[in-house]
């Protein structure tokens, strides 16, 4: 441990509880130090030693920990809050769509508003499928919404839940746009496109 005049620097108190958080963030899930190697790729004895404050952890090792349990790097060294609590909008736009992401933290649920363009702008209609559940909340505008074999027209207002194994799409309904909440679990962050004939 790196001491200055005999006492501890502020980067080794915070490195200091990161193993018993990281300890207990794993039993707290379940899961054995294996699995949470095959999850991370680190290897179980690394992550034993990172657990028992025998190696100091580097940003390399953090990320994919902090992604593994769903949690923001800060709570896994246990930084200060920042004051701010404000999630700062910043828009992407993707496959045709713009999202706006309305939550910050790393793994589980995501937050997201999606613009869709009017009906004839969106690319190609590929229905897609992923592991977990879908659900969206319409704000405004129409939306058309293909699940399986089944099409429904929903307006502002109307919320659906589905299960995101069923072939889906979702894209406006008429000559304006449509904006939806949209709520994604960790396996729908990068679904697997699957196109389907219609």
């Amino acid at each position: 441990m790196r001491k200055i005049d005999g006492m501890d620097t502020p980067a080794d108190d915070v490195l200091a509880g990161v193993g018993p958080r990281l300890r207990a963030l794993r039993r707290a899930r379940g899961a054995t130090l294996a699995a949470l190697a095959t999850e991370t790729g680190l290897t179980a004895s690394t992550l034993s030693r990172l657990e028992n404050g025998k190696l100091r952890p580097t940003l390399e090792q953090l990320l994919p920990l902090a992604r593994a349990h769903g949690v923001p790097l800060d709570d896994l060294v246990a930084a200060p809050p920042t004051g701010d609590p404000r999630v700062h909008l910043r828009p992407v736009r993707r496959s045709g769509l713009v999202f706006v992401p309305l939550t910050r933290r790393p793994g589980g649920i995501q937050a997201y508003k999606v613009i869709y363009p009017p009906a004839g702008r969106t690319p190609a209609k590929k229905r897609q499928t992923h592991e977990g559940y879908g659900w969206f909340y319409v704000l405004d505008g129409h939306l058309r919404f293909v699940l399986g074999e089944e099409e429904y027209l929903l307006g502002a207002g109307e919320a659906v839940e589905f299960d995101a194994r069923v072939p889906h799409w979702i894209g406006s309904a008429d000559d304006r746009p449509a904006e939806a909440l949209v709520l994604v679990g960790p396996q729908g962050e990068h679904p697997h496109v699957t196109p389907v004939g219609r």
